[in-house]
Parts: C-alpha cells; sequence; structure tokens
C-alpha cells in the first residue's frame, strides 16, 4: 500500500491565508515567539510593535536608527525563506496540510518542489496544468504559488530492490520512474544539488477503521511503514543533500499520546512512533548534518480524505465545543506554524512536537459532557 498524502484526520480544505498570531502551547513544547513571527512582508499579520529607543540611548543613535530601518527594512519581524528550496512529500491535491505548508513556504520566498504519491500523479499534474488549483495557488500578495517541479513518489518503498513485481507492474505506477525515496532523493540531487527544507506529509493505514483488537499484523505494519518509517527514510536519503541549518518537519496526531475511538488500524500507534522518532532524528540529525527536526500535531480537520474514516464531523464539533479557543481550525493555521518551524526565527527548536489545535491537547475533562449539567 503507498503512502498517501496526510490521509485521515489530518487534511483540510485551503484557505487563504489568515493571521495567525497565537501563541501554541503543549505539554511537551511551547513556542511564544510565532505569533510575533509572521510579517506583513509575505501577507501574514504581524504581532509586533516595534520597540522605540530608551530615554539613555543618545539621540544621534536613535535617528540613526531610524534611518536604517526606513531603508529597506521590512516592518515587524518576517519569517525570510528567500533562497530556501523545500521538499515537501505528500502533495496530492489541494487540499490537504501539504499544500497548505507549500503555500506558507512560497509565501515566505522557499522555492517548491513535492513529491506526490504515483497513482495520484497523473491527477494532480493535469489539474495544475488545466489551471484548477489556480485559485487555491493565490499567494497573499496576489501571486500564484509556483512548484518548480513535481516528483513522483512512494515513500513505502526506499529502492527500486524493495519494489514487489506485482507493484512494478501495476498500471497505476506505468510511466513512471525513479519513485522510491532513493531514487527522487538523487533526482533532486541531480537537478538542483541541494535542499534546505523537509517536509514529511504522508499517512496510509490501509484498516485505520478497525479497532486495534481486530487489526492485522500486515495492516498494523503497512501503517508503521508509511505513516512513521516513511519519515525516517526520507530524512536518511535528504539528509546528504540538506544545507547545514536547514530544517524538516512532519505531521502528527493527538491519538499518538490519548485514546481516540475510530482511530485505529494502528495508526495511534505509527504517531506515537512518529514523536518518538522525531526526538532521536533531532539529536543524530543535528549532530551530523546541523538540521533541526520537529513534528507539528495538528487538530482534527475536515477533507475528502477524512470522512473516510466515518467520524470527523463529530471530531470537529467536539473540537470546536471543548478546545480553549473556540474556533474553526484552519489549514492556513498549521502552514503558517511550519512556515515559522522551518524559519532562522525557530534556530533553536528541534525535537519539538508542536501543537497546532487550538488548545484542545490541554483538555483533560471535556466541558460537553452531559454530567457536567447535571
Amino acid at each position: 500500500m503507498g503512502a498517501s498524502a496526510a490521509t485521515g484526520i489530518q487534511m483540510v480544505a485551503a484557505r487563504p491565508c489568515i493571521p495567525a498570531c497565537q501563541r501554541m502551547l503543549g505539554s511537551r513544547s511551547v513556542v511564544s515567539a510565532f505569533g510575533r513571527a509572521l510579517s506583513t512582508r509575505t501577507g501574514f499579520a504581524s504581532c509586533v510593535q516595534t520597540a522605540s529607543a530608551g530615554p539613555l540611548v543618545a539621540a544621534k543613535y536613535r535617528r540613526f536608527a531610524v534611518r536604517a530601518m526606513s531603508q529597506g527594512a521590512a516592518p515587524g519581524l518576517p519569517i525570510d525563506l528567500r533562497g530556501k528550496r523545500a521538499f515537501i512529500a505528500g502533495v496530492a491535491d489541494d487540499n490537504g496540510y501539504g499544500w497548505a505548508i507549500a503555500k506558507a513556504l512560497a509565501a515566505a520566498g522557499a522555492e517548491i518542489l513535492v513529491g506526490t504519491w504515483v497513482p495520484a500523479l497523473n491527477i494532480f499534474e493535469t489539474s495544475l496544468r488545466r489551471g484548477k488549483f489556480d485559485e487555491s495557488r493565490k499567494l497573499p500578495d496576489g501571486s500564484l504559488m509556483e512548484i518548480t517541479k513535481v516528483y513522483p513518489l512512494d515513500a513505502v518503498y526506499d529502492s527500486l530492490e524493495d519494489v514487489p513485481e506485482h507493484v512494478k507492474t501495476n498500471k497505476r505506477y506505468a510511466g513512471s520512474s525513479k519513485w522510491t525515496v532513493k531514487e527522487v532523493a538523487e533526482t533532486v540531487k541531480d537537478d538542483f544539488g541541494s535542499i534546505d527544507i523537509l517536509v514529511h506529509s504522508l499517512a496510509n493505514g490501509p484498516e485505520v477503521t478497525k479497532p486495534l483488537l481486530e487489526t492485522s499484523r500486515s495492516g498494523y505494519l503497512a501503517a508503521v511503514s508509511a505513516s512513521s518509517y516513511s519519515y525516517i527514510s526520507l530524512l536518511q536519503h535528504f539528509l546528504p543533500i540538506m544545507n547545514p541549518g536547514g530544517a524538516s518537519i512532519s505531521l502528527t496526531y493527538i491519538a499518538s499520546e490519548r485514546t481516540i475511538p475510530g482511530y485505529g488500524g494502528g495508526m495511534s500507534s505509527a504517531k506515537a512512533a512518529l514523536e518518538s522518532d522525531t526526538r532521536v532524528l533531532a539529536y543524530e540529525a543535528g549532530r551530523k548534518g546541523k538540521i533541526r527536526v520537529n513534528t507539528i500535531s495538528a487538530g482534527p480537520l475536515g477533507s475528502r480524505a477524512a470522512k473516510a474514516i466515518g467520524f470527523i464531523e463529530k471530531m470537529i464539533e467536539y473540537s470546536y465545543v471543548n478546545a480553549p479557543l473556540q474556533k474553526e481550525l484552519l489549514a492556513d493555521e498549521v502552514g503558517n506554524a511550519a512556515a515559522f518551524l522551518v524559519s532562522p526565527l525557530a534556530s533553536a527548536i528541534t525535537g519539538s512536537t508542536v501543537y497546532v489545535d487550538n488548545g484542545l491537547n490541554t483538555m483533560a475533562l471535556a466541558v460537553d459532557s452531559p454530567t457536567l449539567s447535571t
């Protein structure tokens, strides 16, 4: 089973970018600077107020500071990814997390490369070519997000030797080549030399609707392979071509640490593994390549893929009623968080699980529980 693009709960129809000036607090990480990290230069809202020079600073230095700021410096504290190149694995349409992250990175100036699941490649490229995504490609400045190149990718397979014969001969893979993780990394190196940002937006659990007690060994291992080991493989093969000081992020879900009935088939285990791997990879990639590694735990979001689970609308309603912030969670908010985490503004943040869920992860009691009204 190939790794599809951010299946399950972690997808939502992309909407126009919105302000995201808020603190994100989690039990394992705190990113207090995020709300102040987004600049109007990229179309995102800024919460920064420029501090004026204090009374002890000589007037001539205050004048110099004002002159310096007026000579081309961006207002606020900008996320600037100009000159950076990002590879985003798991973009197959315009309504998932991968797409929202790509837009946020593009808005900040990054060059965008994407990896698309092989069976979805033809439809995705055709839709791009025919302009079906033009509306959702719009960036805050009115321009359209440009995807420099789309690569076929199936992150379940590390190299061609790992691909079983029935997959090689499958008509859904016909016409595509060099789509294993190793081959894609080598092709990106040949095409561009290096990248600065690696995004893992992949998840797939063939038995996700089954309770864990009814999950087969093959279904469980398939979920872990596609949803967590695929990240290890991507980083393993892309790390040699990542520039020092770069960053990598993945997407996880609160089912890694809390029981979410209905999110089965080993997917909760896969997300727990992904978060644990994030901490280990942060150490190893940090020491080996000076690369930061973080993961975003996003709240429940509605999408075509999420509806396959069968209870996504209920989860969205539950989140709205019980989260500290009673508002809809948008894919662009996840994209904005990703842009911050891969930017120099987050240069000291690595090995963290960052919650972007309106604070739902902090709640131990459902405030809409009937027991509270009796």
